[in-house]
Protein backbone atom coordinates (compact mmCIF):
# COMPACT_ATOMS: atom_id res chain seq x y z
CA UNK A 1 0.00 0.00 0.00
CA UNK A 2 0.83 3.33 -0.63
CA UNK A 3 2.58 5.83 2.25
CA UNK A 4 0.45 8.77 0.62
CA UNK A 5 -1.80 9.78 -1.85
CA UNK A 6 -1.81 12.66 -4.43
CA UNK A 7 -4.82 14.32 -5.67
CA UNK A 8 -5.65 17.30 -7.63
CA UNK A 9 -5.81 20.54 -5.12
CA UNK A 10 -8.70 21.79 -3.62
CA UNK A 11 -9.98 25.25 -2.00
CA UNK A 12 -10.15 23.45 1.33
CA UNK A 13 -6.48 22.54 0.98
CA UNK A 14 -5.79 26.42 1.31
CA UNK A 15 -5.17 26.18 5.11
CA UNK A 16 -3.22 23.17 5.33
CA UNK A 17 -1.05 25.05 2.21
CA UNK A 18 -0.86 27.87 4.07
CA UNK A 19 1.21 25.97 7.06
CA UNK A 20 3.25 24.39 4.90
CA UNK A 21 4.30 27.70 3.00
CA UNK A 22 4.78 29.48 6.47
CA UNK A 23 7.13 27.10 7.94
CA UNK A 24 9.12 26.71 4.31
CA UNK A 25 9.40 30.60 4.80
CA UNK A 26 10.95 30.18 8.37
CA UNK A 27 13.62 27.98 7.47
CA UNK A 28 14.62 29.99 4.50
CA UNK A 29 14.47 33.60 6.67
CA UNK A 30 17.25 31.39 8.81
CA UNK A 31 19.37 31.92 5.72
CA UNK A 32 18.21 34.85 4.39
CA UNK A 33 16.74 37.47 7.30
CA UNK A 34 16.31 40.35 4.76
CA UNK A 35 12.89 38.35 3.52
CA UNK A 36 10.04 39.59 5.01
CA UNK A 37 8.85 37.95 8.66
CA UNK A 38 5.13 38.46 7.63
CA UNK A 39 4.81 35.38 5.65
CA UNK A 40 5.95 33.12 8.66
CA UNK A 41 2.34 34.06 9.83
CA UNK A 42 -0.18 31.34 8.74
CA UNK A 43 -2.66 33.81 7.89
CA UNK A 44 -0.36 36.00 6.03
CA UNK A 45 0.91 32.87 4.11
CA UNK A 46 -2.57 31.62 3.66
CA UNK A 47 -3.01 35.05 2.12
CA UNK A 48 -0.09 34.32 -0.94
CA UNK A 49 -1.28 31.05 -0.90
CA UNK A 50 -4.98 31.99 -1.88
CA UNK A 51 -3.72 34.49 -4.46
CA UNK A 52 -1.92 31.61 -6.48
CA UNK A 53 -4.96 29.24 -6.24
CA UNK A 54 -7.35 32.21 -7.77
CA UNK A 55 -5.10 33.19 -10.26
CA UNK A 56 -7.03 32.34 -13.90
CA UNK A 57 -6.12 28.76 -15.22
CA UNK A 58 -4.45 27.70 -11.87
CA UNK A 59 -4.39 24.11 -11.26
CA UNK A 60 -2.11 21.73 -8.89
CA UNK A 61 -1.95 18.66 -6.34
CA UNK A 62 -1.92 18.26 -2.84
CA UNK A 63 0.25 14.91 -1.43
CA UNK A 64 -2.07 13.33 1.75
CA UNK A 65 -0.06 11.15 4.19
CA UNK A 66 -1.72 9.55 7.40
CA UNK A 67 -4.86 12.03 6.71
CA UNK A 68 -2.34 15.28 7.05
CA UNK A 69 -1.28 17.37 4.11
CA UNK A 70 2.44 16.77 3.61
CA UNK A 71 2.61 19.08 0.29
CA UNK A 72 1.18 21.17 -2.53
CA UNK A 73 1.84 22.46 -5.98
CA UNK A 74 0.05 25.32 -7.84
CA UNK A 75 0.68 26.55 -10.76
CA UNK A 76 -1.10 28.88 -13.20
CA UNK A 77 -0.59 30.25 -16.85
CA UNK A 78 0.91 34.44 -17.79
CA UNK A 79 -1.08 35.91 -20.11
CA UNK A 80 2.48 37.25 -22.36
CA UNK A 81 3.79 35.64 -25.73
CA UNK A 82 7.18 36.42 -24.14
CA UNK A 83 7.13 33.14 -22.28
CA UNK A 84 5.81 30.61 -24.59
CA UNK A 85 3.30 28.81 -24.12
CA UNK A 86 3.78 28.83 -20.73
CA UNK A 87 2.77 27.83 -16.32
CA UNK A 88 4.40 29.29 -13.86
CA UNK A 89 4.66 28.08 -10.11
CA UNK A 90 5.65 31.12 -8.36
CA UNK A 91 7.34 31.67 -4.94
CA UNK A 92 4.01 30.92 -3.34
CA UNK A 93 3.07 28.14 -5.14
CA UNK A 94 4.83 25.37 -3.68
CA UNK A 95 5.76 23.70 -0.23
CA UNK A 96 6.60 20.33 0.76
CA UNK A 97 7.61 18.56 3.93
CA UNK A 98 10.06 16.01 1.79
CA UNK A 99 11.85 17.54 -0.85
CA UNK A 100 12.03 14.27 -3.24
CA UNK A 101 7.79 15.26 -2.66
CA UNK A 102 7.86 17.92 -4.84
CA UNK A 103 8.52 15.42 -8.17
CA UNK A 104 5.78 13.22 -6.91
CA UNK A 105 3.50 16.10 -6.90
CA UNK A 106 5.04 17.68 -10.20
CA UNK A 107 4.17 13.81 -12.02
CA UNK A 108 0.57 14.52 -10.94
CA UNK A 109 0.05 18.06 -11.74
CA UNK A 110 2.30 18.45 -15.14
CA UNK A 111 0.28 16.22 -17.03
CA UNK A 112 -2.65 18.70 -17.37
CA UNK A 113 -0.64 21.81 -18.29
CA UNK A 114 1.18 20.09 -20.86
CA UNK A 115 -2.59 18.37 -22.27
CA UNK A 116 -3.20 22.52 -22.06
CA UNK A 117 -0.54 22.73 -24.05
CA UNK A 118 1.62 24.53 -21.61
CA UNK A 119 5.38 22.96 -22.58
CA UNK A 120 7.01 26.45 -21.06
CA UNK A 121 7.71 25.56 -17.59
CA UNK A 122 8.71 27.73 -14.75
CA UNK A 123 9.14 27.85 -11.09
CA UNK A 124 10.48 29.89 -8.41
CA UNK A 125 12.64 28.29 -5.69
CA UNK A 126 14.26 29.13 -2.43
CA UNK A 127 17.77 28.40 -2.46
CA UNK A 128 17.63 25.38 -0.43
CA UNK A 129 19.93 22.73 -1.96
CA UNK A 130 17.64 20.15 -1.56
CA UNK A 131 14.68 21.49 -2.92
CA UNK A 132 16.62 22.69 -6.07
CA UNK A 133 18.25 19.31 -6.59
CA UNK A 134 14.66 17.49 -6.89
CA UNK A 135 13.55 20.11 -9.43
CA UNK A 136 16.41 19.84 -11.21
CA UNK A 137 16.06 16.01 -11.69
CA UNK A 138 13.01 16.98 -12.74
CA UNK A 139 14.65 18.03 -16.26
CA UNK A 140 14.82 22.29 -14.37
CA UNK A 141 17.34 24.37 -14.95
CA UNK A 142 18.79 27.69 -13.76
CA UNK A 143 17.39 30.28 -15.90
CA UNK A 144 17.30 33.26 -13.20
CA UNK A 145 18.51 34.59 -9.85
CA UNK A 146 16.88 36.91 -7.29
CA UNK A 147 19.37 38.54 -4.78
CA UNK A 148 19.76 41.29 -1.87
CA UNK A 149 21.87 42.80 0.30
CA UNK A 150 21.94 45.20 3.14
CA UNK A 151 22.54 48.05 2.36
CA UNK A 152 26.23 49.48 2.94
CA UNK A 153 27.37 50.79 6.06
CA UNK A 154 29.72 53.46 4.76
CA UNK A 155 30.49 55.55 1.53
CA UNK A 156 31.52 53.21 -1.64
CA UNK A 157 34.38 55.58 -4.44
CA UNK A 158 34.44 55.02 -7.73
CA UNK A 159 38.09 54.24 -9.15
CA UNK A 160 39.75 57.47 -9.54
CA UNK A 161 39.76 57.42 -13.10
CA UNK A 162 35.89 57.05 -13.08
CA UNK A 163 33.21 59.57 -12.91
CA UNK A 164 29.68 58.58 -11.46
CA UNK A 165 27.36 61.37 -10.97
CA UNK A 166 23.05 61.55 -11.48
CA UNK A 167 21.95 61.54 -15.14
CA UNK A 168 20.85 64.68 -16.42
CA UNK A 169 18.73 66.11 -19.31
CA UNK A 170 21.74 66.36 -21.47
CA UNK A 171 22.42 62.75 -20.72
CA UNK A 172 19.59 61.32 -22.81
CA UNK A 173 20.98 60.46 -26.11
CA UNK A 174 23.58 58.06 -24.36
CA UNK A 175 20.81 56.55 -22.16
CA UNK A 176 19.20 55.71 -24.62
CA UNK A 177 21.77 53.83 -26.53
CA UNK A 178 22.51 52.27 -22.87
CA UNK A 179 18.75 51.66 -22.88
CA UNK A 180 19.39 48.77 -26.04
CA UNK A 181 23.02 47.50 -25.00
CA UNK A 182 21.34 45.22 -22.38
CA UNK A 183 18.93 43.58 -24.25
CA UNK A 184 21.13 43.25 -27.00
CA UNK A 185 23.92 41.65 -24.99
CA UNK A 186 20.93 39.62 -23.61
CA UNK A 187 20.11 38.06 -27.01
CA UNK A 188 24.17 37.22 -27.75
CA UNK A 189 25.56 33.87 -26.49
CA UNK A 190 24.92 32.05 -23.65
CA UNK A 191 21.97 34.19 -23.13
CA UNK A 192 20.12 33.96 -26.52
CA UNK A 193 16.93 35.91 -24.56
CA UNK A 194 13.81 36.73 -26.73
CA UNK A 195 13.05 39.88 -25.03
CA UNK A 196 11.51 42.71 -27.29
CA UNK A 197 14.63 45.38 -28.30
CA UNK A 198 13.20 48.92 -28.49
CA UNK A 199 14.13 51.20 -31.07
CA UNK A 200 16.50 53.92 -30.21
CA UNK A 201 13.61 56.33 -30.91
CA UNK A 202 11.86 54.80 -28.29
CA UNK A 203 14.17 54.81 -25.71
CA UNK A 204 15.23 58.32 -26.34
CA UNK A 205 10.99 59.39 -26.29
CA UNK A 206 10.97 57.66 -22.98
CA UNK A 207 13.70 59.29 -21.38
CA UNK A 208 12.44 62.48 -22.50
CA UNK A 209 9.44 62.02 -20.66
CA UNK A 210 10.75 60.18 -17.15
CA UNK A 211 14.34 61.55 -17.09
CA UNK A 212 12.90 63.76 -14.04
CA UNK A 213 10.85 61.48 -12.48
CA UNK A 214 11.68 61.36 -9.23
CA UNK A 215 10.96 58.01 -8.36
CA UNK A 216 13.76 56.68 -10.03
CA UNK A 217 17.63 57.91 -9.14
CA UNK A 218 19.45 57.72 -12.36
CA UNK A 219 23.63 57.59 -12.44
CA UNK A 220 26.23 57.59 -15.64
CA UNK A 221 29.33 57.09 -15.01
CA UNK A 222 31.98 58.88 -17.88
CA UNK A 223 35.67 58.01 -18.09
CA UNK A 224 37.89 60.66 -20.48
CA UNK A 225 34.58 63.06 -20.06
CA UNK A 226 32.36 60.65 -22.20
CA UNK A 227 29.37 58.78 -20.49
CA UNK A 228 29.94 54.87 -20.76
CA UNK A 229 27.57 53.44 -18.47
CA UNK A 230 24.46 53.60 -16.95
CA UNK A 231 22.46 52.43 -13.72
CA UNK A 232 18.67 53.13 -12.13
CA UNK A 233 17.97 52.56 -8.96
CA UNK A 234 14.38 52.95 -7.48
CA UNK A 235 11.68 51.74 -4.85
CA UNK A 236 11.36 47.49 -4.92
CA UNK A 237 7.69 48.26 -4.78
CA UNK A 238 7.96 49.40 -8.43
CA UNK A 239 8.90 45.71 -9.43
CA UNK A 240 6.57 43.35 -10.59
CA UNK A 241 9.00 40.92 -10.36
CA UNK A 242 9.39 40.68 -7.08
CA UNK A 243 5.94 39.72 -4.81
CA UNK A 244 4.99 38.16 -1.75
CA UNK A 245 7.45 36.06 0.04
CA UNK A 246 10.50 37.65 -2.42
CA UNK A 247 9.80 40.88 -1.64
CA UNK A 248 12.24 42.18 1.55
CA UNK A 249 10.79 45.02 3.67
CA UNK A 250 11.76 48.31 2.90
CA UNK A 251 13.87 47.48 0.14
CA UNK A 252 15.47 49.24 -2.83
CA UNK A 253 15.93 48.20 -6.50
CA UNK A 254 18.86 48.19 -8.60
CA UNK A 255 16.68 47.77 -11.23
CA UNK A 256 19.45 48.06 -14.52
CA UNK A 257 22.81 49.08 -15.41
CA UNK A 258 24.34 48.89 -18.73
CA UNK A 259 28.01 49.46 -19.76
CA UNK A 260 29.02 50.16 -23.81
CA UNK A 261 30.66 47.03 -25.00
CA UNK A 262 33.85 49.41 -25.72
CA UNK A 263 34.10 50.13 -22.07
CA UNK A 264 33.47 46.94 -19.68
CA UNK A 265 36.84 46.54 -17.83
CA UNK A 266 37.34 49.82 -16.01
CA UNK A 267 35.30 49.04 -13.30
CA UNK A 268 31.75 51.17 -14.16
CA UNK A 269 29.50 48.78 -13.95
CA UNK A 270 30.91 48.02 -10.29
CA UNK A 271 30.85 51.66 -9.28
CA UNK A 272 26.81 52.13 -11.28
CA UNK A 273 26.00 49.28 -9.01
CA UNK A 274 27.61 50.83 -5.87
CA UNK A 275 25.93 54.12 -6.48
CA UNK A 276 22.35 52.62 -6.27
CA UNK A 277 23.43 50.78 -3.14
CA UNK A 278 24.49 53.94 -1.57
CA UNK A 279 21.55 55.96 -2.35
CA UNK A 280 19.26 53.16 -1.17
CA UNK A 281 21.26 53.74 1.99
CA UNK A 282 20.96 57.68 1.91
CA UNK A 283 17.45 57.00 1.17
CA UNK A 284 16.43 55.22 4.33
CA UNK A 285 16.02 51.65 2.78
CA UNK A 286 17.27 48.65 4.91
CA UNK A 287 18.50 46.54 1.80
CA UNK A 288 18.77 46.05 -1.93
CA UNK A 289 17.47 43.94 -4.06
CA UNK A 290 18.21 42.82 -7.95
CA UNK A 291 17.73 39.73 -10.04
CA UNK A 292 19.65 38.88 -13.22
CA UNK A 293 19.94 36.11 -15.79
CA UNK A 294 22.33 33.19 -14.91
CA UNK A 295 23.54 32.63 -18.13
CA UNK A 296 24.61 36.11 -18.34
CA UNK A 297 28.39 36.11 -17.55
CA UNK A 298 28.90 39.61 -16.91
CA UNK A 299 25.55 40.42 -14.41
CA UNK A 300 26.57 36.63 -12.76
CA UNK A 301 29.79 37.87 -11.43
CA UNK A 302 29.26 41.38 -10.49
CA UNK A 303 26.30 41.31 -8.75
CA UNK A 304 27.52 38.52 -6.26
CA UNK A 305 30.79 39.97 -6.20
CA UNK A 306 29.07 43.37 -4.67
CA UNK A 307 27.35 41.62 -2.20
CA UNK A 308 24.22 40.18 -3.57
CA UNK A 309 23.16 36.68 -2.11
CA UNK A 310 20.87 34.66 -3.93
CA UNK A 311 17.60 34.20 -2.56
CA UNK A 312 15.22 32.30 -5.06
CA UNK A 313 16.28 30.26 -7.99
CA UNK A 314 13.74 31.04 -11.26
CA UNK A 315 14.04 26.92 -13.28
CA UNK A 316 12.72 26.46 -16.32
CA UNK A 317 12.02 23.31 -18.35
CA UNK A 318 10.90 23.52 -22.18
CA UNK A 319 8.91 20.11 -22.59
CA UNK A 320 9.42 17.96 -25.81
CA UNK A 321 12.36 19.18 -27.10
Amino acid sequence: MSRHVIRPFEEADLPAAAGLLAERHQEHRKRHPLLPADYEDEQLALVEVTAAWETEGASGAVMVEGGEITGYLLAAPKQSPVWGPNIWVEAAGHAVREPEHIRDLYGAAAAKWVDDGRIAQYVLVPDDPALIDAWFRLAFGSQHAHAVRAVPDSPLLPPPDLVVRRAVRADIPVLAELDLELPRHQRLSPVFSSGELPTLEEAVADWEESIDDLDYATFVASYNGEVIGSSIGCSLDKSSAHNGLAKPDNAGFLGFAAVLPSARGLGAGRALGEAVLQWSAQTGYTSVVTDWRVTNLLSSRAWPRLGFQQTFHRLHRLIGH
